[in-house]
């Protein structure tokens, strides 16, 4: 693959990831930059014809233009693994001539198909040996090994043909039926390898252009119907990650907020998530016994956004606790938020223990969701004499459906039972600290920090010795989160409530949340565990399964619609790099002359259309089939005219392709210092 044009400075790919007011949590490894491939048709179903497409493939692409692709794995469909037609084949008894245009391409194992060019770049072998010397290893990119290799292989999607690759030498054996032998020379030695692609299946017909599938039928019938198709994502899904994007990339002006230190250890961009509490404030919170607040953060070691929870006045005397921080950090969950390190730092002009967590955009707090409304606790509220009680809340009239809660018991008991098997404890299972994104979504937030703030130094010798009696109460805790959902009110967990709630429960809800609820706030004569709530639970985790991966399908659904729309932003941004160019290699009319003005009329052809009064003639169709077209290289006409109306050039998308290719790849050079 010709890669090696492509500079460090080329292989730029920033992405804009953001979000919004949250109350904690971000933040995922930092991902795996794979070098640059090809990049204009690796989205798309790319078929070539081998009489009409260009010798040379797009390997540079968007190197001039700052443009990477990461990708995981080798795209058999991507015009990198197509043989060059100027290209010598190593393999010198193949035929080009029984070769149709979608095998050249696009064969998956299951199907087969005839004979190919030659191996694809990523199979070609290194000529490096002498001819005079065997190698005494077998190369490593020899395609024995490959073959073994669990990666997806480009050379299984380039099947030959028997005709075009029998091997006439004593030493080969007859192939098995459906197996065919390849051989292959570098440097003087002949290596086989059998070929076990299942035989074509005949009476396949692949269309020759990009494909645009219909939405899926299981997806389909999820969703109301839309007047139209969409070519781009829902708009809930859109604003959602705006949204994130926004809270994300936050900043605050530092005249206004002098207060807020610029860095923290590693730390820079701090964003307040929740309002400053008063330098002068005495009150403390009321739930970790400090004053506490919460930034989102900039990491300058990795550059990824996290969540830092600050505990004003803190001093750490005792760093034996270190050892309950490493075994959090250790905890991978998806209901969970991680934590990722633990410091004190001078930054805030008073010693301050700070607590750094992955950040999630767009987070609130359970409290802020589902218990904001003042009018909530009025069942629960002492009413003066004569009063009439008002109306008992119902399920969708002032309570939760019983399918939320389960969601919420289910995710938080996965938690949970996660934390204690790792023999912590989670101590934080409270409404102000369990986060909720999207709809349904939760993740328990401030793990680990009761367990610094409250390490024992007489437990030096062992700090887990009360892990056992914080489980125990993390279950106590559960069945109040699940009550006061159930009542949709903090009020029904007071003590002279439970009798009213339970009746609210008893009412409106099954008998097993009841008996849930009931077993985690009743004294047992035994240790309990959070999987004894597993029965109670029942077939519904399957009900939280099933909405899961329907989730799952709609996004991926939404997803397959920018894969077509970021190949055409590709093939859009290199098309402008051409158009109108000022001036090139000292010709200012490079860009009106040759291929260039073919280029000029064809983007005239797509964006400049007018009706027959005059008026502009948009149609987001019509520019999306040309550009397909253009993209495949199809052999269907299509008329150009000048401005002036008085030439009208006929020509074909193919040689537009061609004058695309060979334009774009003479930029790149150019670019690259070689002309």
């Amino acid at each position: 693959m010709d890669g090696g044009a492509l500079t460090d400075t080329s292989l730029t790919d920033s992405y804009f990831s953001t979000s919004f007011i949250g109350v904690n949590g971000f933040g995922s490894p930092v991902e795996t930059k794979y070098p640059l491939m090809q990049v204009s048709s690796e989205y798309s179903l790319h078929y070539r014809n081998p009489l009409t497409s260009p010798a040379s493939s797009l390997f540079n692409d968007f190197g001039a233009l700052n443009i990477s692709q990461r990708r995981k794995t080798p795209n058999p469909t991507a015009s990198e693994f197509i043989p060059k037609g100027g290209s010598t084949s190593r393999l010198s008894n193949v035929s080009q001539s029984n070769m149709s245009a979608f095998s050249q391409v696009f064969s998956h194992p299951s199907m087969g198909s005839p004979a190919t060019a030659g191996l694809a770049p990523g199979m070609s072998l290194s000529a490096g040996s002498s001819p005079l010397h065997s190698p005494k290893i077998t190369p490593h990119t020899s395609p024995a090994p490959r073959r073994r290799s669990h990666t997806p292989n480009p050379a299984s999607y380039m099947v030959p043909s028997s005709a075009s690759t029998s091997v006439n030498n004593p030493v080969s054996q007859t192939p098995s039926s459906g197996q065919v032998i390849q051989k292959e020379t570098v440097g003087g030695t002949t290596y086989f390898y059998t070929d076990t692609t299942p035989a074509p299946l005949t009476g396949m017909v692949f269309p020759n252009y990009h494909i645009y599938p219909p939405t899926a039928p299981h997806v389909a019938y999820m969703q109301p119907k839309a007047n139209a198709p969409s070519f781009f994502m829902a708009d809930e899904l859109r604003q959602e990650l705006i949204n994130r994007h926004l809270i994300t990339m936050a900043q605050i002006d530092q005249a206004d907020m002098p207060a807020v230190p610029t860095e923290v250890d590693s730390y820079h961009s701090l964003f307040p998530l929740e309002p400053l509490p008063p330098p002068n404030r005495i009150q403390k919170s009321s739930n970790f016994g400090y004053i506490t607040s919460c930034y989102k953060a900039v990491n300058s070691k990795d550059d990824l956004p996290y969540c830092l929870r600050r505990i004003h006045g803190f001093r750490l005397v005792n760093t034996k606790c270190m050892v309950l921080v490493d075994m959090w950090k250790k905890i991978q969950h998806s209901n969970i938020v991680t934590l990722r390190e633990v410091f004190t730092t001078k930054a805030f002009a008073e010693p301050s223990l700070v607590f750094a967590y992955d950040f999630h955009a767009g987070g609130e707090t359970m409290m802020s969701r589902h218990f904001n409304d003042p009018n909530a606790d009025a069942y629960f509220t002492k009413r003066k004499w004569g009063q009439h009680d008002g109306p008992l809340p119902r399920q969708h009239a002032g309570l939760l459906p019983e399918s939320l809660i389960w969601a919420y018991i289910v995710q938080l008991s996965s938690a949970l039972r996660t934390i204690h098997t790792a023999g912590l404890a989670c101590r934080v299972m409270d409404p102000t600290k369990i986060l909720i994104t999207g709809k349904t979504r939760l993740r328990v937030n401030c793990v680990g920090v009761f367990d610094v703030l409250t390490f024992d130094n007489s437990q030096n010798n062992n700090p887990l010795a009360l892990m056992a009696q914080y489980q125990q109460a993390d279950l106590i805790s559960l069945g109040k989160v699940v009550l006061a959902l159930a009542c949709n009110s903090l009020a029904g967990i007071q003590r002279e409530n439970l009798q009213k709630a339970m009746e609210l429960v008893t009412i409106n809800y099954s008998s097993d949340l009841k008996n849930l609820i009931l077993y985690l706030l009743t004294d047992q004569n035994r240790m309990r565990s959070v999987n004894d709530i597993m029965p109670m639970i029942g077939a519904r985790f399957y009900t939280q399964l099933d909405a899961a991966q329907m989730r799952n399908d709609v996004i991926e659904e939404d997803l397959a619609k920018e894969v077509q729309n970021g190949r055409l932003f590709r093939l859009l941004a290199k098309l402008g790099t051409i158009n109108e160019r000022p001036e090139f290699q000292k010709d200012p009319t490079w860009s009106e002359t040759g291929d260039r003005y073919l280029l000029k009329l064809f983007r005239d052809h797509l964006f400049h259309q007018v009706t027959e009064a005059g008026a502009p003639w948009i149609d987001l169709s019509h520019i999306i089939s040309c550009l397909n077209k253009l993209d495949a290289g199809v052999p269907e006409k299509i008329s150009l005219i000048s401005r002036d109306e008085k030439s009208v050039l006929v020509v074909t998308y193919s040689d537009l392709k061609r004058c695309f290719e060979n334009t774009f790849q003479e930029l790149i050079a150019a670019a690259n210092g070689q002309l």
